[in-house]
């Protein structure tokens, strides 16, 4: 048995490329048992490295890189923000977002739907959660578009797609760890956010226009509002405006640096929240309990992705497809589409977060070699991740949305919700493509800030 192990081992160091081909291989079989994906990266992560190193070696990286990531000062910016959102969520901000985007727009066809992504897009500016943003608009906006007698594909197709604004938005979970990740300054990702995530959104209510035209009972005009009540509604953003107004600034001129940001977000929160005394003990118990449950999670996707980064990294797996495709007669265009696609497919079948992490270390290297701008392939993969929260079959915003129909408007099918998501994806691939085409739109920011 000990020669056929010592055969094996040889046989794997002898061809490193092909072990990693299989280390891949078995990691995507073992998810299909619906293992944890953290768990799953981290055990293929430490078998391939302790038969390619050894297991002396693969026991070092496994608590090292445990170690490392929970202990890293860099990552505190994840539960920081995660907190931030959390207290956002739980005292109110996500419904007066709502109400003030609602007498705005609400008395246009449609109005309530482009009030709704409104909202999605001011309420990630102080979460960067993706699926708390679909969450917290599917409670304030389902019941109040159904009241109006919008149809379900509208309303929950509004809901869970803006929801993935919350990706983009800084501040974004997805962001920060590509940052990490990469060795990317999370500040310059952040700012680089902000335009893509304004051209999205007005690609929303563009689709929401041009949808209710075609088909007026899905967006039905509500009630009108004078010009007084409108003014008034806006003290209900004043709260999100002077918080962001503090992350983004600060980061903007130097003042202090992500993880100083995440801080004072998650102060700035808390304190507006016990000025309105719109949060008691019991919201702010609750928030921490989610934050610590959240941060975890995305700690040790991190961990794994770690692990089975260092793993690939000694099969020469991503240096070897790198030296390939550099040496492909193909125009860089085509490269990236090949890799975007790539990112399609994988966000219907896995959580974005678990996602970026398991194919950055392969296609970043790729990247720099075309001569593409790390920050800006950034964006794009968020871009192209928040497709992935809306496709089936993961599709965890659509799951968010069906969850809380259930006991807000007493239910919507997810065929009918899947449905609503299908001209929001459009819009999403318009963007994508005019960010291509205008990178400048995504690095406008963050060159005159660097």
């Amino acid at each position: 048995m000990e020669l056929f192990f010592d055969a094996f081992v040889d046989l794997c160091k002898a061809n490193p490329t092909w072990t990693g081909v299989v280390g891949i291989l078995v990691m995507l079989a073992i998810f299909m048992t619906r293992m944890p994906v953290a768990y799953v990266m981290a055990l293929v992560g430490y078998l391939g490295f302790s038969v390619m190193i050894s297991p002396r070696g693969g026991l070092s990286l496994l608590s090292r890189s445990v170690y490392e990531t929970f202990a890293s000062y860099g990552l505190t910016t994840i539960p920081l923000f995660i907190l931030m959102g959390q207290l956002a969520f739980n005292c109110g901000i996500g419904r007066r977002l709502y109400d003030s985007a609602y007498k705005f727009m609400g008395s246009t066809r449609g109005g309530l739907a482009m009030a709704t992504v409104t909202a999605c897009t001011a309420f990630g500016a102080v979460c960067g959660s993706s699926p708390a943003t679909a969450a917290t608009m599917a409670t304030v906006g389902l019941p109040e578009m159904k009241r109006y007698g919008y149809g379900d594909a509208l309303a929950s197709g509004s809901v869970a797609s803006g929801g993935g604004l919350g990706m983009i938005m800084p501040p974004s979970v997805v962001l920060i760890v590509y940052g990490i990740l990469t060795e990317q300054s999370i500040g310059a990702l952040f700012v680089s956010g902000i335009f893509p995530a304004i051209v999205v959104t007005i690609l929303f209510i563009l689709c929401i226009l041009v949808w209710c035209r075609f088909e007026p009972g899905q967006g039905p005009p509500g009630e009108k509002f004078t010009v007084k009540q409108k003014i008034r509604s806006l003290s209900g953003m004043a709260d999100t405006l002077i918080v962001f107004a503090l992350v983004m600034g600060g980061l903007f001129f130097g003042l202090f640096t992500p993880t100083e940001a995440a801080a004072v977000g998650a102060f700035g929160v808390l304190a507006v929240a016990l000025v309105r005394r719109q949060i008691g003990w019991s919201g702010i118990v609750k928030s921490l309990y989610e934050t610590l449950r959240t941060s975890c999670m995305v700690m040790f996707l991190i961990a794994g992705a770690v692990i089975f980064g260092k793993f690939l990294a000694v099969t020469r797996i991503p240096f070897n497809l790198a030296a390939w495709i550099g040496a492909l007669d193909l125009p860089a265009y085509l490269v990236l589409t090949a890799i975007v696609a790539v990112y399609f497919v994988g966000g219907c079948v896995m959580d974005a977060l678990a996602l970026v992490m398991l194919t950055i270390p392969i296609f970043y290297p790729v990247i720099l070699n075309l001569g593409y701008d790390p920050i800006w392939f950034g964006v794009i993969i968020v871009l192209v991740t928040q497709m992935g929260v809306i496709t089936p079959p993961v599709g965890i915003n659509v799951y968010v949305v069906y969850g809380v129909s259930q006991t807000v408007v007493g239910g919507i099918p997810l065929e009918r919700i899947f449905r609503g998501i299908l001209p929001f994806l459009v819009a999403i691939v318009v963007g994508i493509v005019l960010m291509v085409i205008f990178p400048q739109i995504i690095l406008y920011l963050p060159n005159l800030m660097y």
